[in-house]
């Protein structure tokens, strides 16, 4: 007893305050500012916004006292990388979280992940990726600064992993039993870039709607609007465009629930929909066709190769305008050929695809082979949401397809999918789009509990449904309310 308490003091006292971080040397880094912030509500600078106008902004809830450190980054002499990290200073779980991005970065946007982190006993950080709108909008940033690149493509999360642990290990005198990495959209890429980069930097990680194939993903996009551009008569006006949707949903959501349970449970045959006379908005032509079969079957080059994933059944399908007024992604014109003033009638996909890949296809997170990963004992917790919209869940299934195929087929025991019904792009829709990834990748992890399935519920309607791991899904039992997990059960068939 007497000797676990002299470990105690003598742990607490070889222990460096907060204010002491501030003189910490560490390589390549500038700590700016080291501060103990009570407990309460988090404060962020510019206000707390997100509140509807005119409605009363819900109180925030509190979060522990905390060493609030900031960090300024510089592996390169073009490096900017701002990043915090949160060290609670009491009931430290013994355990570091980060959290990723989305989009293109260019803020700290992981704060609401960091509260909940702090509030589990986590120390946290996150990072901005090396980039903020001082150095422009979007993409821009890129443009003369192709280290900064590389810092958003995985330099930026992997020092501020590096050298948060080395301030957790200063701060409590002891390393994280457990390092963790929680990220979706963009923050799924950086989860995935680290799995295959950094296998030694995460015990687990969380990978939500993978933008894995930034590159790709962007350059298709630009692909499709020049080519609506160039051939105006794929178009497709809003009335055939619900057309289509209706079609698809009468066809497909046999429980009437307004979203599919499973899209890959249903095959529709557009061709159904050409028009045999005269066009009408209750038909297609073949141009249209054509639309709408890249829009669902995914873009593809002139060799027939994929280059981006098609839509999921069941999201809907937009209309489609032709326009000559747009402008390509930044991932095109500033990265692949840093060019601001890129004409996109110059583009050709066959050509130019190779192109951007030679000079920044090292974003991309594509590799399926994480033997080094899964050596070292790393889970990985895959999900997308059926309904995602903005990158399509067949992109995240895609590489968990990609990896078992690389790996082989029974993987299940470091790496699972779980696709949500109804979840939109990270969170939301009709789904049940809320669930405990958290507490089931340390389960996992750390008490070998693998998640054969994990309860997610709808906070709005109260639906609720077990999430299986793909390829399995939730089957209803034929009787009950829908609404009720109970009525559900996981199926392979």
């Amino acid at each position: 007893m007497l000797a676990g308490l002299s470990l105690a003091l003598l742990t607490a006292a070889a222990a460096t305050p907060c204010d002491g971080l501030r003189n910490i040397a560490l390589h390549q880094t500038t700590i700016v500012s080291a501060e103990v912030v009570p407990a309460g509500p988090f404060a962020q600078s510019g206000g707390r916004g997100g509140a509807p106008q005119g409605a009363p902004a819900p109180a925030p809830e509190p979060i522990p006292q905390h060493c609030r450190v900031k960090l300024v980054l510089k592996p390169t002499s073009d490096s900017n990388i701002n990043s915090e990290l949160w060290l609670p200073t009491d009931n430290w779980n013994g355990k570091f979280l980060v959290v990723g991005n989305g989009g293109f970065a260019g803020s700290i946007q992981g704060y609401g992940d960091m509260q909940i982190a702090l509030r589990l006993g986590y120390a946290t950080a996150a990072t901005d990726t090396g980039h903020s709108a001082a150095d422009g909008p979007n993409g821009m940033f890129a443009l003369g600064h192709p280290e900064k690149i590389v810092d958003f493509a995985y330099r930026a999360v992997h020092e501020t992993t590096v050298q948060s642990k080395q301030l957790i290990k200063t701060f409590y005198d002891r390393a994280p039993d457990y390092s963790y990495f929680k990220g979706c959209s963009t923050g799924g890429r950086q989860a995935a870039m680290a799995a295959q980069r950094y296998p030694e930097d995460y015990d687990g990680i969380i990978a939500g709607a993978l933008a894995n194939r930034h590159i790709q993903m962007h350059t298709a996009g630009s692909a499709r609007r020049i080519n609506l551009a160039r051939h105006p008569d794929q178009a497709i006006p809003e009335a055939k465009a619900k057309m289509v949707n209706a079609a698809v949903m009468n066809k497909c959501d046999v429980l009437k629930e307004g979203f599919l349970n499973n899209p890959r449970q249903c095959s529709f045959d557009f061709s159904s929909l050409l028009c045999k006379g005269a066009d009408g908005d209750n038909c297609l032509t073949k141009p249209q066709l054509q639309a709408v079969e890249a829009f669902y079957g995914g873009l593809k080059n002139s060799k027939g190769e994929l280059i981006f994933s098609g839509q999921a059944l069941g999201n809907p399908l937009p209309a489609l305008q032709s326009t000559t007024d747009f402008t390509v992604s930044d991932t095109v014109r500033i990265w692949g050929f840093q060019n601001a003033s890129y004409d996109w009638r110059t583009f050709d996909l066959d050509r130019d695809m190779p192109i951007i890949n030679s000079k920044v296809g090292f974003v991309d997170a594509v590799d399926p082979d994480l033997r080094a990963f899964k050596a070292r004992g790393g889970k990985l917790l895959l999900y997308a949401g059926w309904g995602d919209t903005s990158i399509t869940p067949e992109n995240t299934v895609l590489y968990y397809e990609n990896l078992l195929a690389e790996m082989g087929k029974d993987q299940g025991d470091f790496v699972r999918l779980f696709m949500v019904p109804g979840m939109g792009h990270c969170r939301g829709g009709a789904g049940p789009y809320s669930f405990d990834t958290i507490g089931t990748l340390e389960r996992w992890r750390e008490q070998g509990t693998v998640p054969d399935q994990i309860m997610g519920r709808n906070p709005q309607s109260g639906l609720g449904r077990p999430l299986c791991p793909y390829p399995q899904f939730a089957q209803y039992k034929g009787t009950g309310d829908l609404k009720d997990a109970a009525n559900w059960a996981c199926t392979a068939r």
